[in-house]
This record gives structure tokens, C-alpha cells and sequence, in this order.
């Protein structure tokens, strides 16, 4: 047997070398998945607490609230503060003026919002450009500031104490419109100029095309404006005057008395109006963290 026949050591031990590396580089990946996971439910933790002390004190009697030491669990638990909220004000009633003015806000503004979005992505004008740039300048004012205004616009158009006086203000959203341009910004140009070449009508590849394939940008913009309107206050509370079209956050600011403060029940009447918040969330979730934004979008 020759010498080139005889097998190398160091040939073996290049051969070694790389199931060390990938050991390592599998040691690194779980270090950073458990680190990665571990930060997450601190936050979780983080953010969980504050919720569960609010959800677990509405439970407690008022005597118990401010007792010392304080306790997480309730020692006695009751419903007496959700039952006295529930009869001190006309929730009923604030439900569904709440869910009228959010359902019709919430279409309208998805609506608005993905046709200027459109327009503003796929067609190229000067004047289009400088809009945009006006429409994420009202991003850079506090809400505050447009309050005036915006009252003065809404009284003299004879929208004052009328749901249209609630609505119109908030259809059109910088955040809607963003969303949508950056989306339709992804979707390629040969798509649209296809449809264009085989006869299709603006309008046609705007609701055939676009719209299906921004349905997640959709759903998401629904939540948050659904979930914006709901906890909307301010507004409301100055534009409305009738107790009969009171909101839901402004019937739980009427059971607050001026002298004292009954926390027990405002802490259930707080309870009450987030259950259509969450009860939205968990129906719709699934369609858009299950979403592929990216379908359809391959050149």
C-alpha cells in the first residue's frame, strides 16, 4: 500500500470540524429562542398584572378595596358592584348607541380609507403627494389641539347633539390611510397594468382586485377603529347633551359622584364595557394573525 492510500489525521479532523460548529450554532439558536421567549413573558407579566388586579378588584366589596394589606384575590367576592352599575345607569341603552356609532364609524372609515389609500399608491400626481403629506401632518397636532375647530366646523353644519356629529369627524384617519398605501404600494404594477390590458375598468380592478387582496389590512383597521370609537370620550362628551344618546364611556362617567366615589361600582361598570371589546378581539383574531398579507403578491 502507497502512501496516498493510507487515510490522513488531519483529513479526519476537517471532517470533525464542522459538527462542532453546527452544535454551537444550535446551542446559540436555543439561548436566543429561550431569551427571546423569556422576555416575552415578562412583558406578558408585565402588562397582565395591572389587568388582572383591575379584573379581580371589581369583585370585591367596597370595603375591601383599599383594606390593608393589600390582596389580589378577593377575600369575599361579589357581583353587587356590577349589578349596582348595571341598574344605576341605562348600560342598554348606552350599548347600543356605542355599538351604532362604532359599527357605522368602523365601515365608513375601512371604506375611506382603502380608497385613498389606493389612490395614492397607484397613481402618480404631484397634488396626490402633497395631500398625503397633509394627511400625516394631522398626526403631528395633539388631539387636543383640532378639538375648537372641529366643534365650530360640526356646530355650524347643525350636526351638534346628533350621532352624524360623532361619526363624520372620525371617518377619515391618517393611520387608515397609511395602512392601506404602504399595502397597495406592494402589490406590483404589472398586476394592475394586466388587468388594465385585458379591458378592465378602473373601478373593476380597484373591487376585484385590490379590495380581496387587502381583506387583513381590512380586518385590522377594523378592530382599531372599532376599538378607538368605543373608548372614544372627549368627543362625545362634548358634542352630545341628550342622555338618551349618551356613549358608554360617558354613562360610566355619570355613575362618578362629585363628593365620593364608589369604586366598587365603577370598577364593574368599567368591567362591562370592555366585554364587547374582547368578545370582538377573540372572533376576529384568528383572520388576521392567520393571514397571509403577502398572497397574491408574487411577481
Amino acid at each position: 500500500m502507497t502512501t496516498t492510500d493510507m487515510p490522513r489525521k488531519v483529513d479526519a479532523g476537517r471532517g470533525r470540524a464542522p459538527k462542532k460548529r453546527s452544535g454551537g450554532a444550535a446551542s446559540g439558536g436555543i439561548r436566543q429562542a429561550v431569551s427571546a421567549t423569556t422576555l416575552l413573558w415578562i412583558l406578558a407579566c408585565l402588562y397582565g398584572l395591572p389587568v388582572l388586579w383591575f379584573v379581580l378588584s371589581s369583585f370585591k366589596p367596597a370595603s375591601d378595596l383599599f383594606s390593608y394589606p393589600l390582596t389580589l384575590v378577593p377575600h369575599h367576592p361579589t357581583l353587587s358592584g356590577y349589578l349596582t352599575a348595571w341598574r344605576s345607569a341605562n348600560f342598554s341603552q348606552y350599548f347600543i348607541n356605542t355599538a351604532l356609532v362604532c359599527v357605522i364609524t368602523t365601515i365608513l372609515t375601512v371604506g375611506v380609507s382603502c380608497c385613498t389609500g389606493y389612490a395614492l399608491a397607484k397613481y402618480d400626481n404631484k397634488w396626490l403627494k402633497v395631500f398625503f403629506v397633509c394627511i400625516l401632518a394631522t398626526t403631528m397636532l395633539p388631539g387636543e389641539v383640532m378639538l375648537a375647530p372641529e366643534f365650530l366646523v360640526v356646530r355650524n353644519l347643525g350636526l351638534y347633539n346628533s350621532f352624524a356629529g360623532i361619526i363624520l369627524p372620525a371617518v377619515l384617519t391618517a393611520t387608515g390611510c397609511f395602512m392601506f398605501r404602504q399595502f397597495f404600494l406592494t402589490v406590483p404594477d404589472e398586476l394592475v397594468e394586466a388587468a388594465r390590458i385585458d379591458g378592465a375598468r378602473e373601478l373593476s380592478i380597484f373591487l376585484r382586485i385590490m379590495v380581496p387582496l387587502s381583506r387583513p389590512i381590512m380586518l385590522t383597521l377594523a378592530i382599531l377603529s372599532f376599538q378607538w370609537r368605543w373608548n372614544d370620550y372627549i368627543w362625545p362628551l362634548l358634542m352630545l347633551n341628550d342622555p338618551n344618546k349618551f356613549t358608554v364611556q360617558i354613562g360610566i362617567q355619570s355613575i362618578v359622584g362629585a363628593q365620593n366615589i364608589n369604586w366598587s361600582v365603577l370598577l364593574g361598570a368599567s368591567v362591562i364595557s370592555m366585554i364587547p371589546l374582547i368578545v370582538i378581539f377573540l372572533v376576529f383574531q384568528r383572520y388576521v394573525m392567520g393571514a397571509d398579507i403577502n398572497a397574491g403578491l408574487k411577481d
